[in-house]
């Protein structure tokens, strides 16, 4: 099977060509979006493989189909870039990722907030920098801080389990509660007082901390 890789980037060839022993493809991979001018460079292929800025519209679907292909093959969950009753039109099978893993997302979101009240990212270039001063760089514990969290999906639903880990109190608005949460201790309230509440704490702790830092 020949499978025309578009908008390859250099981890997607890696492990594509990792994970081949088992099956044996014959990958093309291409650094260029796929489209109807670009749709011309899958005559020798049976498979494409897109990602969510190609644009496989009708037109595109229309050369794919002159080609051969019998697949549209898509490395990510969103598919409204596809036009599926085209594909269907053409005998053109498609599929894509079913999910993300929610851990993976909720673990980034996590390290985003460590950097940003741990300010890791500045002291890092003071650091590269030989500079060793801690002036502006104290930071505050996540421990008993209160966090809200908007939509307790999968990944939502995960996020809450790891801050709940730190001590946190979580605020939470969803137009369907999770049971498990409400067990985990997890208060629903409507996403205005969500954004009121998350508001008044981050008022509250930043004229904390103005006044730790310069009284």
């Amino acid at each position: 099977m020949k499978i025309a890789v578009f908008s390859t980037k250099s981890y997607d060839q890696e492990y594509f060509e990792k994970y081949n022993d088992a099956h044996q493809y014959t990958f093309s991979f291409y650094e260029t979006a796929l489209n109807s001018d670009t749709a011309k460079l899958t005559t020798d292929s049976d498979v494409v493989c897109v990602f969510v800025n190609d644009v496989v519209d009708k037109a595109t679907i229309e050369v794919l189909a002159s080609n051969g292909i019998k697949l549209i093959a898509l490395r990510c969950a969103g598919y409204n870039n596809v036009d599926l009753e085209a594909a269907k039109n053409h005998n053109i099978k498609v599929v894509r990722v079913p999910a993300y893993s929610p851990e993976a997302v909720a673990e980034h979101a996590l390290a985003l907030i460590l950097t940003l009240n741990r300010k890791t990212h500045k002291a890092y270039n003071r650091v590269r920098e030989g500079n060793f001063s801690l002036k502006n760089l104290i930071g505050f514990n996540l421990h008993k801080k209160t966090v809200g969290v908007i939509g307790t999906g999968q990944i939502g639903a995960t996020f809450c389990k790891i801050i709940k880990g730190f001590g946190c109190n979580i605020i939470a608005y969803d137009i369907a509660e999770n049971k498990e949460l409400l067990e985990l201790g997890v208060k629903y309230v409507s996403l205005e007082d969500v954004f009121k509440t998350v508001r008044y704490l981050i008022a509250s702790l930043s004229a904390k901390q103005a006044h730790q830092t310069y009284c």
